[in-house]
């Protein structure tokens, strides 16, 4: 197949000084990871890893793991989030390392996640952790930094040009000139041409206006699709967005990329609980056969669309944990998600377009208004946040089985 299949990479899986200094010494991403509760009975939370276990980046094994199993399953390479904050680089271990070594045989690429880190990870102006800065002269000195990575065998290119992609455009105060100027120093230096690609992010649906060549989606962000958070039967108020898989995946492939240069992107699943908590963004629905469907439509499409080497789809992500969205394997469902990709890779794929639906939204109570489910919810939220209540409550509902049991036996009502 020409099409190629290449997964977003978080390399938030190793200490640092300043996520010591911010978040407590030994923070990693499993720390927000193994912290997740659910939110509602049924909730899958926490995601814990299965073959790859609680890895450390600052091992090489573990990368070279990842790419064994990134190939047997038919990822064609990783687009690693690139951290660049006017000179000042985070999360670049992982990176550099992978560039230095060159047993690391897998493609890839870079997206210059160009946004502020936050106390929140709401990428907003409060509580900033480490801002993102344009000062004068900031363009050139951010093409050298990736320079290096450019003039690497392995670095992804469409028709000959490294791809870049970048995450906010709308945050650079001019990001046609940083374009142009990044066009020109490649030149300079001996690169030739790049493509330089959008994402589609935080209500930005375009990337003509910065005079880049593509775009590529990025969902969840700038998804159209209704919420059923009257569904929810959450333990605590519930203040997230909560969204039907069948939806988000329907509405993406729907669009149209046939005139602009639009690379899609498909998840196989999405829950941020473990980040923010009750405030977070729920795909309820998220299930193999499922991203095996979005996936499938999404391939077809741009076999449609693209030709030769733009023939490009993304998968969100590799290894954002936190956010509940993996193709790396975990306790839950194994190896599933990598098997369908590789049914899809290989045209194996036989599932239809029918895309299964969330019990919650199967269920009867999804008709009803909220008022009649209150009492049943308030008390379980009660009890969930009670241990002691709940020990008692739980005791209680025994003994009245029993003596309801024994009323059976005997013939005598149960008082």
């Amino acid at each position: 197949m020409s099409v190629r299949f290449i997964a977003f990479y978080l390399p938030q899986f190793y200490p640092f000084a300043e996520n010591d200094r911010w978040w407590g010494k030994g923070f990693t991403e499993w720390t927000n990871v193994t912290k997740a509760r659910p939110l509602f009975d049924g909730h899958y939370q926490p995601h814990l890893p299965a073959d790859l276990g609680f890895y450390d980046l600052r091992l090489r094994e573990t990368q070279h793991e990842q790419i064994a199993l990134a190939k047997q399953y038919g990822i064609d390479g990783f687009c690693f989030h690139y951290y660049w904050f006017d000179g000042k680089r985070l999360l670049d271990k992982p990176v550099d390392a992978f560039l230095s070594d060159q047993e690391a045989d897998l493609p890839f690429c870079l997206c210059w996640a160009n946004e502020n880190w936050t106390r929140r990870w709401d990428a907003a102006e409060q509580e900033v952790l480490i801002a993102q800065r344009y000062p004068s002269g900031w363009e050139e000195r951010f093409i050298d930094s990736v320079v290096p990575f450019f003039s690497d065998k392995r670095y992804i290119r469409t028709e000959g040009r490294p791809v870049l992609i970048v995450y906010r455009p709308q945050h650079i105060p001019d990001a046609r000139k940083a374009g142009e100027r990044w066009r020109e120093r490649c030149r300079e230096v001996g690169i030739g041409e790049i493509h330089i690609v959008s994402a589609l992010t935080h209500g930005n649906d375009s990337y003509e206006q910065y005079g880049f060549d593509a775009g590529v989606e990025f969902p969840p962000h700038n998804m159209r699709v209704t919420s059923v958070n009257d569904v929810i039967p959450s333990y605590r108020p519930y203040s997230g967005h909560a969204v039907e898989y069948a939806d988000v995946a329907r509405e993406y492939l729907q669009r149209d990329h046939g005139v602009r240069r639009i690379y899609r992107t498909v998840f196989p699943s999405w829950d941020n609980t473990a980040r923010v908590q009750d405030r977070a963004l729920i795909v309820l629905g998220a299930t193999i056969d499922n991203y095996e469907r979005w996936l499938k439509g999404a391939t077809d499409r741009t076999k449609n669309e693209r030709h030769g080497t733009q023939q490009l789809v993304f998968v969100n992500a590799w290894n954002e944990w936190a956010e509940g969205c993996h193709l790396e394997p975990d306790r839950e469902f194994g190896r599933g998600f990598l098997e369908a990709t590789l049914r899809v890779k290989r045209g194996e794929s036989t599932v239809d377009e029918i895309y299964d639906t969330h019990p919650l939204l199967r269920s009867s109570t999804k008709n009803l208004k909220p008022a009649a489910l209150s009492l049943k919810w308030k008390v379980a939220a009660y009890l969930h946040n009670r241990p002691l209540a709940l020990k008692i409550a739980r005791l209680t509902y025994r003994a009245f089985r029993r003596v309801k049991r024994r009323s059976s036996r005997s013939g005598r009502p149960t008082t």
